[in-house]
């Protein structure tokens, strides 16, 4: 009788194992087929139960569901397969191109470039990720600036100097040397008319001015260093040496 019992519960143990098997190859030819018909919401949901149940091994199929969220404008499930997409080291570059782009999406810049200096420190030769962060953070800057919010603004320059691109990375300079440059200048303008009458605040606004220009003077410098030939940089150098 015991030989029975134990026969009948490992029939249905294995009834059960192939009934998952059947139902897990359900899941993906339902996904594959919605991938074909560019159907990316189906995809996500069919990619995630399949993966969720078979313990996220399919490293492809993880990938493409991260591929299909972002299609599907599901930003935040993107970054999540993305993430083990990476973690699992399948297709790395693409995969951080993948999550920057998603995370810039959610315009989450704090994360965004956290990403791309993540995927630019595995792959130093990443040139999309460096379009990326490029773009978003030129963007974001000069937004920041015209708000007058220029240490938002200073940070999100300096994001764009962990790339290679000597194209970005000077026109980031400049970028920081002229905001310097115009910020220093707004505060002597402004100063000037009481440079006689009150010497005491005039002195303390040129000694902002001062600073601000030394600021610029830095960035600049960096940027000719870069480039040598940057007339631009130069010529606002050149005014800042005039001040004096």
């Amino acid at each position: 009788m015991k030989r029975i019992i134990l026969s009948l519960a490992i029939c249905l143990c294995a009834g059960n194992l192939f009934a998952q098997d059947a139902n897990t190859d359900n899941l993906v030819k339902e996904g594959d087929a919605a991938m074909t018909a560019k159907n990316y919401p189906e995809v996500v949901a069919k990619y995630s139960e399949y993966l969720k149940a078979t313990n996220y091994e399919d490293e492809s199929r993880i990938f493409n569901c991260a591929f299909a969220a972002f299609q599907a404008k599901q930003y935040d499930t993107a970054v999540q397969f993305y993430d083990m997409a990476i973690q699992k080291g399948y297709k790395v570059d693409d995969a951080y191109t993948g999550k920057a782009m998603a995370l810039r999406s959610l315009d989450k810049a704090a994360e965004f470039s956290a990403t791309v200096e993540a995927g630019l420190k595995a792959n130093a030769q990443n040139t999309n990720l460096e379009k990326l962060l490029y773009g978003y953070c030129m963007k974001k800057a000069q937004a920041a600036q015209k708000a007058g919010k220029l240490t938002e603004a200073e940070d999100l320059f300096k994001d764009v100097l962990v790339v290679n691109n000597k194209q970005y990375k000077g026109n980031a300079l400049y970028s920081l040397g002229v905001m310097f440059y115009n910020n220093g200048a707004k505060i002597l303008t402004a100063a000037n008319p009481i440079a006689q009458t009150e010497p005491e605040k005039y002195a303390a606004e040129k000694k902002k001015a001062d600073a601000e220009m030394a600021k610029a003077k830095g960035y600049l410098e960096q940027a000719i260093a870069l480039n040598p030939n940057d007339a631009n940089s130069k010529k606002i150098l050149d005014a800042i040496n005039a001040t004096k």
